[in-house]
């Protein structure tokens, strides 16, 4: 029985192979195939490693997403459990299946310690952030429109948060957004950074100044939960400013930000649920986790709703056109039972 780091290893000898499997998008360049991110999206964003040593790692430079060839399977095909990632690796190498008596236990090796260490360094840069209210990331929010982000307990604020240039290899340091990522127990698994510029000047003048760490994959950045109550309606979108923008405007629904396309798709909706609002999202990516999370909601038997927006994206219809015309674009797009519950005016 091959442990998680000989399939690793049996995959990284075979990484092109997995590339053109499971990113077919993507092209090779020298050394590394290089695609748009998990969800086989076009684009230059994603580097696997071809060959030598580090053969089979790979780096999401837009999200600082990284891991080995076990994880890239995991987030390609949505996978909930290292069961389900070893079956599909096995699959792929034409090995024999896991025998249905591994144990919990037989997970560890590379692939679980690297997620639970990743874990383990999100809550820690969580534990030293700041409330946000009156900070840099309170400021920046409200240049976007979004007034009320320092209720959001998820949402807090970094005066000096570590980066590190993925090309270069440079670190430096830079005020932050922190989010944190929530399972459905409300613990923190992952936090998500969105670097911002000391003067005041949106993001940071960085290359990818938005990345998350820590165990994203059916988890969420959560607004609006409650604790012990059963939640029926939700909103889900991918980006953190599209679901504060519908926040503002709706303050009381529950929303999650799933933090990219194929996150969201994975989402794990709580089985009290009746009803799902999925935020759309312009490009290709976002159209597929719509088309996924939606045929997962049918069978869980939630009805899904796809959130469309006048301009580009929510936030954008929030800057632009204000929150009366947001408000009026939703009310005709909820079920009346959800704009009479959740919108105002009603």
């Amino acid at each position: 029985m091959l442990s998680a780091s000989e399939l690793a290893n049996r995959l990284a000898q075979n990484a092109e192979a997995v590339c053109r499997y499971y990113l077919s998008s993507g092209h090779r360049a020298g050394n590394y195939w290089i695609v748009g991110d998990v969800a086989n999206s076009k684009g230059g964003s994603l580097y696997v490693r071809l060959t030598g040593p580090s053969a089979g790692k790979w780096v999401d430079a837009a999200t600082g997403q990284f891991g080995d060839l076990l994880d890239l399977i995991r987030e390609a095909r949505g996978l909930p459990d290292f069961r389900g990632v070893a079956e599909e690796a096995r699959y792929f190498l034409s090995l024999p299946q896991l025998r249905p008596e591994l144990s919990h236990g037989e997970e560890a090796g590379g692939f679980a310690s690297v997620r639970r260490s990743a874990m383990e360094r999100a809550q820690r840069l969580f534990r030293t952030t700041q409330a946000l209210g009156g900070t840099l990331a309170d400021d920046y929010l409200r240049q976007r429109s979004i007034l009320r982000a320092s209720i959001h307990p998820a949402l807090r604020f970094h005066p000096s948060c570590f980066y590190r240039d993925l090309t270069t290899g440079r670190t430096t340091s830079y005020p932050a957004l922190i989010a944190a990522v929530t399972d459905q127990t409300g613990a923190i698994t992952g936090v998500h950074r969105t670097w911002l510029d000391p003067n005041g000047d949106g993001k940071a003048k960085v290359e990818n100044p938005r990345r998350a760490l820590g165990s994203l994959l059916g988890n969420g950045v959560r607004f609006h939960f409650p604790v012990a109550s059963p939640v029926r309606v939700i909103a889900a979108g991918e980006g953190l400013e599209t679901i504060l923008s519908l926040s503002q405007v709706m303050p009381v629904m529950a929303m999650v930000a799933g933090l990219s396309a194929n996150h969201l798709a994975a989402f794990q909706l709580p089985g009290e649920c009746l009803r799902l609002y999925i935020a759309a999202d312009a490009d290709a990516a976002g159209r597929r986790a719509i088309e996924r999370l939606s045929g997962r909601a049918q069978a869980l038997g939630i009805l899904p709703f796809v959130l469309l927006p006048e301009l580009g994206d929510f936030n954008e219809d929030l800057r632009q056109l204000g929150p009366d015309r947001l408000t009026a674009t939703l009310r005709g797009q909820l079920a009346p039972e959800d704009a009479m519950a959740f919108l105002p005016g009603r």
